[in-house]
């Protein structure tokens, strides 16, 4: 495969086949031309089962990172929420797109009439397939009822509007991407809610041998982003987060300063430990390493203790 010509390795949904065409026409912009390779992975093909159920690192990128190993590929493309912060030896990310917004939000039934969290009625059904997003849906509101919800975007949110679930939290991001924000109620804002670590942002995978495809795709790098990303990624795995974890991070700027925000709580919602840091933009991994260590200190380490002791998964839900 020529320098100037390279294969993407993509997910086949909606939404990441977008990332990917993202990646290919700004890599057109800078003289090269790439042709897009389709996966299913296990995350899309297990779709009766909760996320956190299957429990494997990697659900949505084991597929495409095997062909990459091999050669098959030149790079991936990846939402960076999805990557395991322990990348497969002989892989790196190469280079993160201009983040998108990394909020969550807020996806209601029109017949609801909520604007927000606080105005849902109580046992309104709120579907998520993250257990990030349960607890601090349940330490907010330990009234609703919070359901599995699977599948892509757009199905999600025509569950939404069959009536399946009364409302739904998505990624703000995804919305953007497929150009339907107007489905969005409300915005969730730090440091109140908080996001996976990386949501957001667009990772282009390569190995970690191939210079030609470095070089090719290194244009493309946002520095903000990947400065950002790595606190947050940072913290993650200091909590040795994964899916089964609920931990939540994101670097918020405002009036030119750059603070670190983190959380981890219980599954149901009834311990939640929130901290916040000064972001270190020459050293972003000790940033996140540091948070972590200071939550740990005020209870983490429990949190994580009993969840590895008693996991807790919800079941999965009739859709």
């Amino acid at each position: 495969m020529s320098k100037n010509s390279l294969i993407i390795a993509t997910r086949a949904s909606e939404l990441a086949l977008r990332q990917a065409k993202q990646v290919q026409a700004a890599l057109a912009a800078h003289g090269v031309s790439a042709e897009l390779r389709t996966y299913r992975t296990t995350g899309d093909k297990r779709l009766d089962e909760p996320l956190s159920a299957i429990g494997a690192k990697g659900l949505f990128t084991k597929e495409l990172e095997a062909d990459l190993a091999n050669g098959a590929v030149q790079c991936c493309v990846h939402s960076l929420k999805d990557l395991p912060t322990d990348m497969p030896p002989g892989l790196e990310i190469a280079a993160l797109l201009p983040r998108e917004d990394p909020r969550d939000v807020l996806v209601v039934n029109g017949s609801v009439g909520a604007t927000s969290i606080g105005e849902l009625p109580a046992g309104s059904r709120v579907g998520t397939s993250s257990l990030r997003r349960r607890s601090q849906l349940l330490a907010a509101r330990s009234d609703l009822e919070v359901v599995e919800l699977r599948g892509n975007v757009p199905t999600r949110v025509r569950k939404v509007d069959e009536g399946q679930v009364h409302a739904a939290i998505l990624a703000a991001a995804g919305l953007h991407r497929l150009d339907v924000r107007q489905r969005i109620t409300a915005y969730l804002d730090a440091p109140g809610w908080l996001p996976a670590a990386g949501q957001g942002a667009i990772a282009i995978q390569i190995r970690a041998d191939d210079d030609g495809t470095r070089a090719a795709i290194a244009p493309l790098a946002d520095q903000r982003t990947m400065i950002d990303t790595r606190a947050e990624r940072a913290f993650l795995a200091a909590l040795q987060g994964g899916c089964q974890v609920p931990i939540g991070a994101v670097v918020a700027r405002a009036e030119g300063r750059a603070v670190l925000h983190g959380f981890i709580g219980d599954i149901q919602g009834t311990k939640i430990i929130r901290g916040e840091l000064a972001l270190d933009s020459s050293d972003p991994e000790a940033s996140g390493a540091a948070l972590a260590r200071d939550l740990r200190a005020r209870g983490a380490t429990q949190i994580l203790d009993a969840l590895n002791r008693t996991p807790n998964v919800p079941a999965p839900q009739p859709e």
